[in-house]
């Protein structure tokens, strides 16, 4: 009496191949696991970052939407679209609340400590990483040290200064200070900076004659822009909102900037019930920040990130 063989269970050996036959490739299950927790990490990553852009966009929007509507709908109806574009409010917060010469003010003083702060700061960062000689060390922890002094701490003394020297209430006594105030930080990214920059395109420099100064702007500062652009944003945005500094050193109606303007506008037109106007003024004030940030995003990250991987 023939017997049927059992089918082989699982524990059961696998045939060892004949000869001239290949092996049987057994497949691998992926991990599960670890796709499953990278999936749940980015889903709560990007939640949390969409919550926060929804954060920071909203009051934004507000303000642009509320610049557009009458005072009575501001109260009335805060969260709703305007009825109609009232550009009025815009031109009566730009002329009757002399938000132009503010804004120009803000222009001629930012303008000029950038441009100052750069070139001052590149150059003392470039010879901080470029260059060894005695007092190197000391004179970049100095740097560092003045990023760690607050600002409200030398205001007395700062202003006794400003008056012995008789830049007080002017515009390029302000410039100077704000050089001043942004060189700290602006030494200290750019010497890690020009740290990541190569050495041979400044030897190939030197090798054909260029002199340091040559070699400094129509070599090294080209390659160091993204650098430039990124710590130029964060001056700019330091610059722009300065409201401290201004307002003890800069007390000349006549050379306010804007910050010191839209505070006045606050209190003035707040008596007034014109609150239409003032978050006109407010949205002048903001549009150039947004702007600078939007137009240079890429270069801000391939500053920060530079010298990251090498």
């Amino acid at each position: 009496m023939k017997t049927t063989d059992t089918p082989p269970t699982g524990d059961a050996q696998i045939p060892a191949p004949r000869a001239g036959q290949v092996p049987p490739v057994t497949k691998v299950a992926a991990p599960v696991e670890g796709k499953r927790e990278g999936g749940v990490l980015n889903v709560f990553s990007h939640g949390v970052l969409i919550i926060w852009a929804i954060m920071v966009v909203t009051p934004l929007l507000w303000a642009v939407m509320t610049s557009f509507k009458t005072d009575r709908a501001i109260f009335t109806s805060p969260w709703s679209l305007p009825d109609a574009l009232h550009f009025d409010n815009w031109s009566r917060a730009w002329t009757q609340a002399h938000m132009s010469e503010y804004f120009l003010n803000t222009v001629l003083v930012v303008g000029g400590s950038l441009i100052g702060t750069l070139l001052f700061g590149s150059m003392a960062a470039y010879v901080l990483a470029r260059f060894e000689f005695p007092g190197n060390r000391f004179l970049y922890f100095l740097f560092i040290g003045g990023m760690s002094f607050p600002i409200i701490l030398a205001l007395v003394p700062l202003f006794y200064v400003m008056q012995n020297m008789a830049l007080l209430d002017s515009i390029h006594g302000l410039i100077l200070v704000y050089i001043a105030y942004s060189l700290p930080f602006t030494v200290f990214f750019l010497t890690a900076f020009f740290r990541t920059l190569p050495t041979s395109v400044a030897e190939a420099a030197f090798i054909d004659g260029a002199s340091h100064t040559r070699t400094f702007f129509q070599v090294m500062l080209p390659m160091a822009k993204p650098g430039l652009i990124s710590v130029g944003i964060f001056n700019f945005l330091g610059q722009w909102n300065q409201y401290l500094l201004p307002t003890v050193l800069n007390t000349d109606p006549d050379n306010k900037v804007l910050s010191q303007g839209l505070v006045q506008l606050a209190v003035s037109q707040g008596y007034k019930g014109d609150w239409s106007g003032l978050f006109a003024g407010l949205v002048m004030a903001m549009l150039p920040v947004l702007a600078a940030y939007i137009v240079f995003q890429r270069q801000v990250v391939a500053g920060l990130t530079a010298g990251a991987v090498k």
